[in-house]
């Protein structure tokens, strides 16, 4: 599915539901539950998060990714700004053969006192392999974990894996204690995980209180604590921030940013790109001229300074200014047809234009891009609806083009999951409908590549490939606002992957 909001798209609850869903839990930790009255006094960190829990703090959904920003939960691994793998649990790897990897880890606690070791990390991903539903990032994989002594792990996959560093940093794979694990099946990540925060009580949809880990491995957290408020409505985040009843509100809306100043907004780019999919298995965009005349009209400097009020990056491919590599290895599109021409637009029968109205600039960018189909020729008729009403249209090609926001480099942090379930025959979220066998091909060569620098270059291919094909008119490239007082708040992670915003250095200044 694609980003229907800043994070991937949350199911809502009312309040008294989710409260029911997710019970009061209590962490071992030094600090205690307390909330703005804990130790700290008015150093404890208060927070405004967009989105509530939705699967009860379980670390095999959407709430894997608030229990990274809130640095409660490690893996074996971390990413670096590039995306490649970087020690956390794990301080080296080792390739073994085309299908395993050995790990080796480093001496750390759970918050629950239990020491960290190789039986903890099988167990853990053994959990996230059997999960169900199992997590997004072990959709195209499976994971089988030997402990090789008490601080060695081997890790095999069904099928030859080069990202594999790069999959475990994913959240969802977060090493656990044992006590996390419960008879019911439910994990609960209170208490019993590795980060600088110990999540310390969930009230919930409405907030969530964390304490210091005292006993954390690396560098202690400068914070004594946080407070989290859950707060979906992003003018109500910015007032929030306004009048100082937080201290950090994430996904400030663009609407809100000019209202705030530049002391309080902080904007930085993304993965995330929004573009045009257009329908190349049925219609008129089954005709590659069209397509091309679409791409034409698009104008996509006047979304980024219009819609999105400076506030995005006119695009410039599929992999904008958040892929820092991308740019200095671009390559032009291949195979590109000759547009139609006007004359020719106008004797086609009128395409459907889809959105969503889950993300606020989608709809708004919409009329824009129907204004510029239609003086290029075409008639258009819009379709905006929550996502959840039109995903299974849109997967089944319903519509003729389909604005959305996507982010790049989803689970593994590498464009090529993304590239290949968004364009490939097979591809799980092909809402263009392509099929071309260069792109596939492209792909496969791109998979097999265990070289960073080799693999990005032959995803750059992809691509130019894509490009040509015109199933995709790359609209914008977002940035993400986050809200605080730079005078005040030091160490907030303004990340283009959107895992880390609390780290053990964040505080109040």
């Amino acid at each position: 599915m694609p980003s229907t909001s800043p994070r991937h798209r949350r199911v809502a609850l009312p309040l008294a539901a989710a409260a029911l869903l997710v019970p009061a839990a209590t962490a071992c930790s030094s600090g205690g539950a307390g909330g703005s009255g804990a130790s700290g006094g008015d150093q404890r960190l208060k927070v405004a998060l967009a989105f509530p829990p939705a699967q009860a703090m379980s670390p095999y959904g959407d709430d894997a990714v608030t229990l990274s920003r809130l640095a409660v939960v490690e893996g074996l691994t971390g990413l670096d700004r590039n995306g490649d793998a970087k020690p956390a649990l794990a301080t080296a790897w080792k390739r073994d053969g085309d299908r395993a990897w050995e790990f080796t880890l480093r001496k750390a606690a759970f918050q629950d006192g239990t020491q960290l070791d190789a039986a903890a990390v099988v167990r853990s991903l053994a959990a996230a392999q059997k999960a169900s539903p199992k997590p997004r990032v072990l959709s195209d994989t499976t994971l089988t974990a030997t402990a090789e002594g008490a601080d060695t792990v081997r890790v095999t996959t069904k099928a030859a894996d080069p990202l594999l560093p790069q999959r475990l940093a994913n959240p969802s794979l977060a090493v656990l204690s044992a006590a996390a694990y419960k008879d019911s099946g439910k994990v609960d990540p209170a208490g019993h995980a590795t980060g600088p925060f110990t999540l310390a009580r969930v009230n919930g949809a409405v907030s969530a209180t964390l304490e210091r880990n005292d006993t954390y491995w690396g560098t202690k957290a400068k914070a004594p604590g946080i407070d989290v408020k859950f707060v979906a409505d992003g003018t109500a985040r910015a007032n929030a921030l306004r009048t100082e009843d937080v201290d950090i509100a994430e996904y400030v809306p663009i609407s809100q940013a000019a209202l705030l100043g530049d002391n309080l907004v902080h904007e930085f780019p993304t993965a995330r790109t929004s573009g045009l999919s257009l329908n190349t298995g049925r219609g008129v965009f089954a005709d590659p001229a069209m397509r091309a005349a679409a791409r034409e009209a698009i104008d996509s400097g006047a979304l980024a300074t219009g819609v999105y009020e400076g506030r995005a990056d006119t695009a410039q491919g599929l992999l904008g200014p958040g892929v820092p590599w991308a740019a200095e290895l671009r390559t032009a599109p291949t195979g590109r047809a000759k547009a139609a021409t006007p004359a020719e637009v106008a004797k086609t029968k009128e395409i459907v234009l889809a959105t969503y109205t889950n993300r606020p600039e989608l709809p708004e960018a919409a009329t824009v891009v129907q204004q510029q189909l239609e003086k290029r020729g075409f008639t258009v008729k819009q379709v905006v609806r929550d996502y959840a009403q039109m995903e299974a249209d849109a997967l089944g090609g319903k519509f003729d083009a389909f604005l959305q926001a996507r982010n790049t480099l989803l689970d593994t942090a590498d464009p090529l999951s993304y590239l290949a379930s968004d364009f490939t025959c097979d591809g799980s979220f092909n809402i263009s409908q392509l099929c071309a066998k260069p792109v596939d091909t492209a792909v496969a060569k791109a998979a097999s590549l265990a070289d960073p620098d080799a693999r990005h270059r032959a995803e750059m291919t992809v691509e130019a490939a894509i490009l040509g094909a015109d199933a995709l008119v790359p609209l914008v490239h977002e940035r993400f606002i986050q809200g605080y007082d730079d005078a005040r708040v030091e160490g907030v992670a303004l990340d283009p992957m959107e895992r880390t915003l609390i780290t053990a250095d964040t505080h109040i200044g």
